[in-house]
């Protein structure tokens, strides 16, 4: 027994020394660095044996959900993180359309949220909450379940910009497109090719976030007002037959990644006349905020190109899609 207690209070410290040194040590440099904990798991899961973090549980103070939460996350971060307001708030009001409107397909037996569980977290700079991995259980009285696994990290903006030669005549098809080309690690590029977009940091100001983004990635200073939101211009809320909105609450913009993640993008326009002799300077320049780690260079091409230029580049496609039909309702 006092074998076992000398392991128990040997063992946090024996730990906290090998993850301290574990880069100097070859044997080791492979094993995950997130934590103790992970490191711990590594060294005993010969035992089958696996040790978890403390997790705290609270009821959410509108919905009545019970959410669960990792070890460093607290309650006050979670409901400050205007994303996950935004999703839940977002979800309870499509889950309450089940019961308002018999022609729902789940009207019978409709879907509930019955718990949320924070599985993982990151802070930008630190400090600021700033991506969510959780799990959501939303089930009927049949227990049949939906898929929950999401990816929160909230909207972004996409940016067309339009660049027409000031000698091309005023019904002219001639136009350019500008385009980054930057380092996307998840998608396991150094040269991805797509539109302008950055991620939307304080609730509702996508406008802002617009032009504050074509500044600091074109190099263009464009007042809010000459931006149009094509996203908004095209009235996308879907009309069940009875011409009722559904799922009214979600926002007009583009979904890139619905089936697991939160984010939506609406997609501005800006079109301007330029110099044509200024047209070639575009290409290759150098952009972005280096103390933000964005190595971005620009790229020029015509919009007749967009499609095939862009098609890995789901923002790109949507900007397209928009545009032209757009056009041939004669909103642009």
């Amino acid at each position: 027994m006092r074998g076992w207690i000398a392991v128990l209070f040997i063992m946090p410290i024996f730990l906290a020394a090998l993850y301290q040194s574990r880069n100097n040590i070859p044997l080791f440099r492979r094993w995950p660095s997130s934590s103790p904990v992970v490191l711990l798991n590594s060294l005993i899961s010969p035992f089958n044996i696996r040790i978890y973090r403390t997790m705290s549980t609270f009821n959410h103070p509108d919905y009545a959900v019970p959410v669960t939460l990792p070890e460093g996350l607290t309650q006050e971060q979670l409901l400050g993180f205007h994303p996950f307001r935004s999703w839940i708030s977002t979800l309870e009001n499509s889950l309450s359309l089940q019961a308002r409107n018999r022609s729902h397909p789940f009207h019978q037996d409709p879907y509930v949220l019955r718990s949320v569980t924070v599985q993982s977290f990151d802070l930008f700079g630190g400090k600021r909450l700033g991506l969510l991995k959780l799990l959501a259980e939303v089930t009927n009285s049949a227990g049949e379940k939906l898929p929950g696994s999401i990816f929160l990290r909230g909207p972004s903006v996409a940016m067309l910009v339009i660049l027409i030669p000031d000698d091309a005549p005023a019904d002219t098809d001639e136009r350019y497109v500008l385009l980054t080309v930057q380092p996307r690690i998840p998608a396991g590029s150094l040269e991805f090719v797509e539109l302008p977009a950055g991620m939307v940091d304080q609730e509702g100001q996508f406008v802002g976030t617009a032009a504050m983004e074509i500044e600091e990635e074109l190099g263009l200073k464009i007042p809010t007002s000459e931006l149009k939101c094509l996203s908004e211009m095209a009235d996308m809320s879907p009309k069940s037959d009875n011409g009722k909105i559904q799922d009214g609450n979600l926002p007009q913009a583009m979904y890139p990644s619905a089936g697991g993640c939160d984010e939506y993008i609406p997609i501005y326009m800006h079109e301007r006349r330029v110099p044509r002799d200024t047209l070639s300077d575009w290409t290759g320049r150098l952009t972005g905020l280096r103390e933000h780690g964005e190595r971005i260079s620009l790229k020029l091409i015509k919009m007749q190109d967009l499609w095939r230029e862009g098609a890995r580049d789901a923002k790109s496609l949507a900007a397209v899609a928009l545009w032209e039909g757009l056009r041939r309702e004669g909103k642009l």
